[in-house]
């Protein structure tokens, strides 16, 4: 069998060219993105007590569900985009802008009126001792108040996708972390306001992003059309299929902040220092993830485009050469990790129990991106293709699958089963997408 470099030298250069021209801004954008988390980590991580870290980790588990739960907006937005841009239908294009900031400004009034309620019940199912719940509690509260303009971010950065803008939103993944950075510095260790402060940076930050993003979006906007008429606007059949699109990743969204929320769940059942640990390695997990996602992210603006134009060539090149680049980066992730992953731990915390506790546990950190490859990469490959209820369901699956493994696996091997039952989980959503793959080239026109 060939090499994943020599399956991938076969196939036309000029996809490789197009995949790596979208996918590397993506890649770049996106490991600001644990950048940033890695900051928040290391300033947490330097504050006297590991209920800081604790806080962190939980804290950024409720934004796992309030903000990252509507990672859907992002999502929908990129897949009705690209497939309008794909047609090259200007108005489509922006019906689905339009539509898509409607419904995330009005997700983001309802977080913000409902923060208190929310706050209290996700912090008490996630667990952890008191003090982690009061850090954890000031962190949220802080960070919160940005929540209209976090989910019109995830609904920009959708669209220039879709478009394959994706320089664009680079430049505004970039600016939006950059201020994150300096404000989180500056409001923890100026201003004294400890785990507060770097909620309060990332709201600063995100809603710094969205002005910027507006001005992009004005100055990209297509020239000659006529002003929206709200029947467009509010056409009942797009927002019907906005809506069911949107449900569908909401649905599998949730399926996979579960799992996390559970895996951090069992972690804390086991003590602070194992809690913090894990954080520790989840940010493994999240560079990786966010480095693999620009090749997801490629997918969904290859594959969308080529349904919009009705080309099953495109749609099976995309496919390919997208899933070859993501195994060599997978690779990639696991070498480093695997040699330099007790000096990234030393870089994150100052504090030898969790250190030690981190270094326990660090081969499932490094066998977990290429576990993980598959299921990331077909995520773009279903949601180009707003094939989103075929993802949802596989999504179910694969959560009781992790389910059943951490209930058969923690009791008799720890926090080791904990991370075992983590890697069975990410396999899981690989092989239950893998098998419907076939369904959507069919409906492809050749």
């Amino acid at each position: 069998m060939n090499s994943p470099q020599e399956q991938a030298a076969a196939l036309p250069v000029h996809w490789h060219r197009r995949v790596l021209m979208l996918a590397v801004p993506i890649v770049l954008a996106n490991l600001t993105q644990p950048i940033l988390g890695a900051v928040d980590t290391a300033v947490a991580g330097h504050l006297d007590g590991p209920q800081y870290l604790g806080g962190v980790a939980l804290g950024g588990l409720v934004f796992s569900f309030v903000f990252w739960g509507f990672g859907f907006l992002r999502m929908g937005t990129t897949g009705l985009a690209a497939q309008a841009f794909g047609a090259r239908d200007q108005a489509a294009l922006r019906a689905t802008l339009l539509r898509a900031l409607m419904l995330a400004f009005s997700i983001g009034i309802g977080v913000l009126a409902l923060q208190v309620p929310i706050i209290t019940y996700v912090l008490s199912a996630l667990g952890g001792s008191a003090a982690v719940h009061d850090t954890a509690s000031a962190y949220c509260h802080a960070r919160n108040w940005a929540a209209p303009f976090a989910l019109g971010n995830y609904v920009v950065l959708g669209y220039l996708l879709g478009c394959q803008r994706v320089r664009l939103g680079l430049t505004i993944q970039v600016f939006i972390n950059a201020v994150n950075i300096v404000a989180v510095l500056l409001f923890v260790y100026r201003f004294d306001w400890s785990i507060a402060g770097i909620g309060a940076a990332t709201a600063f930050a995100d809603f710094a992003g969205f002005v910027l993003g507006l001005a992009m979006l004005w100055r990209l906007r297509a020239h000659g059309l006529p002003p929206i008429a709200l029947s467009t606007l509010f056409d009942t059949h797009a927002l019907k299929r906005l809506v069911g699109i949107n449900r569908d990743i909401f649905v599998r969204t949730l399926c996979l902040l579960g799992s996390f929320a559970w895996f951090a769940h069992m972690g804390a059942r086991q003590g602070d220092i194992v809690l913090a640990a894990n954080a520790l390695l989840l940010n493994f997990q999240t560079f990786m993830a966010y480095g693999l996602d620009g090749f997801a992210h490629a997918a969904e603006a290859l594959v969308g485009a080529a349904i919009g134009a009705r080309d099953r060539h495109a749609f099976r090149q995309a496919v390919k050469v997208t899933m070859l680049w993501s195994a060599i980066g997978a690779a990639g992730f696991s070498v480093v990790y695997w040699i330099g992953g007790e000096w990234i731990i030393a870089r994150l915390t100052d504090q030898d129990a969790v250190r030690a506790a981190a270094a326990r546990y660090l081969p499932w950190a490094a066998v977990l991106p290429l576990a993980s490859v598959m299921g990331f990469q077909l995520d773009g490959v279903f949601i180009g293709a707003t094939r989103t209820h075929e993802l949802m369901k596989a999504m179910v699956v694969s959560l009781v699958v992790f389910a059943v493994a951490a209930w058969a696996l923690v009791g008799p091997f720890g926090n080791h089963g904990l991370w075992l039952a983590l890697t069975v989980f990410m396999v899981a959503r690989g092989v239950s997408l893998m098998v419907q793959v076939k369904g959507i080239e069919r409906v492809v026109a050749a």
